[in-house]
């Protein structure tokens, strides 16, 4: 196989992946829509959080809600727990990396307020104990994952919206965690300002 088909390959295999998830996914891409904009308009803000490529995801929601996604808007109360370098240093220094997330939440969550948690596993230790401290903060979880959900699939309640990208590799569920990202911000935006 040539580079040229190679490249043709991962993306045809990303469409095989995308197109059918869209059925399954739409419905739990809506509600955690919905939720996050009751929450906004309830004064509420939403944390996100995730580890290596799921960090940059969480920076990219963030920015899109506290600046614009593809409309002018005023910005969205948002806050990604993966930014703070120092913060995250010292969690990790003088208690343990397991927590960077979760004792952020205790400081800055609220009752109301969501939690988006992206893990393309779902067994991600420290985006678990995120969800652990959400739930006793009172707070609401968006899990974003992939395969058969992981640890993170058993951690979600009711009130809460799991996204599971039916999918084994790491770079397809990370594919249509970007573009689960765009929906969620698409729709959001739609909700607020009409489509």
């Amino acid at each position: 196989m040539t580079l040229a088909e190679q490249v043709q390959h991962n993306f045809n295999s990303s469409a095989q992946i995308s197109q059918p998830a869209a059925e399954p996914l739409g419905p739990p891409i809506a509600r955690a829509a919905e939720r996050m904009v009751q929450c906004l308009l309830a004064d509420g803000k939403i944390l996100a959080c995730g580890n290596g490529g799921s960090a940059a995801d969480a920076h990219l929601f963030v920015s899109s809600m506290i600046n614009r996604f593809e409309r002018e808007r005023p910005g969205l109360a948002a806050v990604s727990l993966t930014s703070a370098t120092a913060t995250l240093t010292s969690i990790a220094s003088d208690l343990d990396y397991g927590m960077v997330f979760a004792r952020q939440v205790a400081a800055l969550g609220s009752p109301g307020d969501i939690l988006l948690a992206i893990s393309t596993t779902g067994y991600s230790r420290n985006v678990l104990e995120a969800v652990a401290m959400a739930h006793e903060k009172e707070m609401s979880v968006v899990g974003l994952t992939g395969r058969d959900g992981g640890d993170l699939a058993g951690l979600v309640r009711e009130e809460d919206v799991l996204i599971c990208v039916p999918a084994e590799i790491t770079a397809r569920i990370r594919e249509v965690h970007l573009l689960t990202i765009h929906s969620l911000c698409d729709s959001i935006d739609n909700l607020l300002l009409g489509v």
